[in-house]
Order: C-alpha cells, then sequence, then structure tokens
C-alpha cells in the first residue's frame, strides 16, 4: 500500500491555524506530538505539500552538537523554498540559535510560509539555552510575521515541557498530540471487514509505516505468514527500531519494559522477573522506574480494577500493541527468520495468536465502550468509564465493568464478558460471567446489567438470550470511531 493514509481531521486543523495566519498576517505556533513512527513527519510534509507555500523543514540529529545543528539548519533553509536568493543565506553564524534566527526571520517572504522543526527535544538537549532563543525569536522576530512554526517531537514528556509554565515558550503555542490510526481507519486503509479490521489494528498498532505494507484485502494470519519471511518487514522492524531509540542499552528500563512485554502484569512479577542474579528489582528503583514508563515514557499503561471499593493489584501492560505483539511474539519469529527457519515463525505465531489477541483487544474494546458512553449510545446514560475488574487471586477476572467515574465509582451500571474467539459466546460464559459480576463490589446496587462482547456471536437458549442488556460484536466495536471519510 503506497500514499498517504488517513489524518482528515488532523490536516483541517493544521489548515484551520494557516487559515487564521493567512487572515490575520501574524504568525502562529503549534506543538505536534507523538510517540515514534506514528507518522507526525509524513503528516507534516503532506500537509506542507498541499499548502502551495514556500516552506522549511528542518529535522535535528540525535547527538550533534549545538554548532552542528546550527550549521544544518541553515544549510536546509539555503536549499528551502523560503529561500529566494540561497546566497544571501550564510552557512555559518558566530552567534548559535540567536543569529539563526535572525537568519531565519530575514528570509521569510511577506506572504504567509510554513516553518517545520522536527525532533524538538534533541535540541533542547543540545542547548541549554535553545528553548530561550526560540522564544525571543518568536517574541521579536517572528510572531508578527505571517508564519506558521510548527514544532515536533517524538519525546512526549519533553514536548510537554517545552510549553510548561516555567518554561520560556508557554502561552506561545498551541499544543497537538498526534495518536495512532484509529481501528475505523486501519480498516479503511486495509479494505478489511470489521473483525479483521481489528485484528490488523492489533498486529499494527495503527502505525501507517507498518499499514502501508499490508497488502490490499489481505486477511491477518496470511499476512503474518508472509512476514515471516522476512526479518527486516516493517512489522518486525519499526517496533524494534522504537525500542532501539528509546532504550538503546539493555539497561533496567529495557528489562522491566521486556518483562510487563512477556507477560508479566503485576509489580511482585515485574520485580521478579526484570531482575538480576542478586535477586528481584528493589521497591525504591522499580516504583521510581514504573512511573517514568508509564507518565513520561508512555511506553507502558497502568490498569487498575474498577468498582466502588478500591481494589489491587495495579497491572501493567505494554500500551502500543504493535511493540506487545514483537516483545510476546514477534522477536523470537524475527530471530526464526533470520536464521532461515520462516516456518518455525509461522508456527509460534499460530499456537500464540488466539491467546495473545484475547488480551490485547481488552483495552481497545474497553475504549470502544467508552466512546460509546461519551455518545449516549449505550443503555447507561450515566455511565462514563469502562474498566475491569479481578482480586488478588484473579478468581474471577471480570473483563468489562461501566462506571460513572475511576477507579473508584461511586455507581456500577454493568459488568461484561469479552470472547474474542472463533467460538461464539455460549450457555457456559454467560454463567461464569453472571457468577463472577457477583463479587464485583457494587454490581449488586439496583439494577445491573450484563454486556458481552463477541468476535463470533453469541449462541444462547431462548430463555436465557434476555439476560443480556447489551450485545457488541465486531462491527459495534468499530463503529464506536468515525468513519473514515
Amino acid at each position: 500500500m503506497d500514499g498517504f493514509i488517513g489524518r482528515m481531521g488532523e490536516l483541517g486543523l493544521l489548515r484551520k491555524r494557516l487559515d487564521r495566519v493567512t487572515a490575520t498576517g501574524t504568525g502562529a505556533a503549534l506543538t505536534l506530538r507523538g510517540r515514534r513512527q506514528v507518522g507526525k513527519s509524513r503528516l507534516i510534509q503532506e500537509f506542507c505539500d498541499r499548502s502551495d507555500l514556500p516552506y522549511l523543514f528542518y529535522t535535528a540529529t540525535k547527538g550533534a552538537s549545538p554548532v552542528e545543528s546550527v550549521a544544518a539548519f541553515l544549510d536546509e533553509l539555503a536549499e528551502s523554498s523560503l529561500a529566494t536568493d540561497r546566497e544571501l543565506i550564510p552557512r555559518r553564524v558566530a552567534g548559535g540559535w540567536p543569529d539563526a534566527f535572525r537568519v531565519l526571520a530575514s528570509a521569510l517572504p511577506p506572504a504567509p510560509a510554513i516553518v517545520v522543526m522536527d525532533e524538538v527535544p534533541w535540541l533542547t538537549e543540545q542547548d541549554d539555552l535553545f528553548d530561550g532563543a526560540l522564544q525571543t525569536a518568536w517574541d521579536r522576530l517572528l510572531a508578527a510575521r505571517p508564519v506558521l512554526l510548527l514544532l515536533l517531537g517524538s519525546d512526549i514528556h519533553m514536548m510537554e515541557r517545552l510549553t510548561a509554565y516555567d518554561r520560556p515558550f508557554f502561552g506561545r503555542a498551541d499544543n497537538m498530540v498526534l495518536g495512532p490510526l484509529n481501528p475505523a481507519e486501519t480498516g479503511h486503509a486495509l479494505g478489511l471487514d470489521a473483525a479483521d479490521a481489528i485484528d490488523a489494528h492489533l498486529i499494527t498498532g495503527g502505525l501507517p509505516g507498518i499499514i502501508r505494507s499490508w497488502p490490499h484485502a489481505t486477511p491477518t494470519l496470511r499476512f503474518l505468514e508472509t512476514e515471516c519471511a522476512d526479518p527486516a518487514a516493517p512489522v518486525f522492524s519499526v517496533p524494534e527500531s522504537a525500542l532501539m531509540a528509546e532504550f538503546a542499552t539493555p539497561d533496567q528500563a529495557r528489562r522491566v519494559i521486556e518483562a510487563v512485554g512477556s507477560g508479566d502484569r503485576t509489580y511482585a512479577n515485574i520485580a521478579a522477573t526484570a531482575g538480576t542474579r542478586h535477586g528481584s528489582i528493589p521497591s525504591g528503583s522499580l516504583s521510581p522506574l514504573l512511573h517514568r514508563l508509564t507518565e513520561e515514557k508512555r511506553v507502558l499503561a497502568i490498569d487498575q480494577p474498577l468498582s466502588t471499593q478500591p481494589g489491587k493489584p495495579a497491572l501493567y501492560r505494554v500500551a502500543d500493541s504493535n511493540l506487545r505483539l514483537y516483545l510476546a511474539v514477534g522477536r523470537t519469529a524475527q530471530e526464526q527468520a533470520r536464521r532461515g527457519r520462516p516456518e518455525a515463525g509461522v508456527r509460534l505465531f499460530d499456537r500464540r495468536w488466539s491467546t495473545w489477541r484475547g488480551r490485547a483487544v481488552e483495552p481497545l474494546i474497553r475504549a470502544a465502550l467508552e466512546l460509546a458512553a461519551l455518545a449516549g449510545t449505550l443503555p447507561w446514560p450515566d455511565a462514563t468509564t469502562v474498566g475491569g475488574w479481578w482480586n488478588r487471586r484473579f478468581d474471577p477476572e471480570i473483563d468489562l465493568v461501566g462506571a460513572d467515574r475511576s477507579p473508584f465509582a461511586q455507581r456500577v451500571f454493568f459488568a461484561g464478558s469479552i470472547k474474542w474467539l472463533n467460538s461464539p459466546f455460549d450457555a457456559h460464559d454467560l454463567a461464569a460471567l453472571r457468577h463472577g459480576a457477583t463479587h464485583v463490589p457494587g454490581f449488586g446496587v439496583g439494577q445491573p446489567s450484563l454486556a458481552v462482547v463477541a468476535r463470533s456471536g453469541i449462541s444462547l437458549p431462548d430463555n436465557t438470550a434476555d439476560h443480556i442488556d447489551l450485545a457488541w460484536g465486531p462491527r459495534d466495536v468499530l463503529a464506536s470511531w468515525p468513519s473514515p471519510t
């Protein structure tokens, strides 16, 4: 698959800001953050191409010195469509970024233009004065000109800090977050039915770089089988490169991520698996590390049991489903491909796919139900959040709990089950759900309801079918996201 995929809403938001620049004749700044491989640079390049305006697109280099970065910036400026006379653009300046921004301001045309600076966090790492130089240049040289300044970065925490209250650029830029393509966009791009579209979204993580490599209308398992013969396939190389970019050395952070990716979900299990031969990771080390990986890096996500009472334990998971698949199965399959044994990788996927998918789809379905709740299409108008519930023994473990707030609800509206297998939800599954739901604190208050989300439908005797208040299939899940246009 070639070409640009989706992002019509994001292009519209960018166009809105460019229209404001054109109408007012003054500048506008916007920061765009999102994880690696999500398509930030591709989106902005497409926007620049569609604008038909002169623009500069500069990408910082990790590890470059401030002198090297400024020189590269000036080189890009001289080669860009902003420069009407390249000979007037100096290739070296003595004053670092302040002088570089003065050169930029002198090169701007009187008509609207676009300036893009990609991987801004690398610039702030290289030069402590960059933020201040950017703020001064914006206030004195650029804000009064018809220029749209776009600042991009993959380090989400550092991009948030760029416009924080205590930083120089505070209050000067709008903030935009670019997430993966949603499941509906994935399915539309690949020409798949709802069930395969959801599976494809789990495999790709909604990342355009992987989606473009997926042959149109190819079922998920067939796609995985063909990829197992290519160790450099994007389904392997994209998560591998993202992991190496953020965590290049096999340090404690990498061990924690890999422990969670291999299926260790609780704090105690992560500490044991990610430890060394000397023992588990001590709490004083693991707690701040997990906080960094969840709150700053966003590579991990944390789920807490949802009910009217505090519950434990919290469970960790790899936030991106493509990286989760790579750590659980893909890395081993890739290694088999490198050894010339693709059939071994195929067998591995065949053995682990159903189990992995059944767990990986849970956050996506909870998100779909939350979107439906916010849209007012669920039978419970006061439900705003959807999670799961479990106790310390994980017996029972309830896939779906709908409530008014999380993680400690005032009211629980429904409990439910997810069965994402090739067999339908049946009477045995219903009995297990009804029994398990009674353990959820708050479920028995009022008129408790049951919800079922099943990949292969529901097969129940007539006298029990009406016990389910909400029954969803793959089409219902996919319909929670806006249809691509």
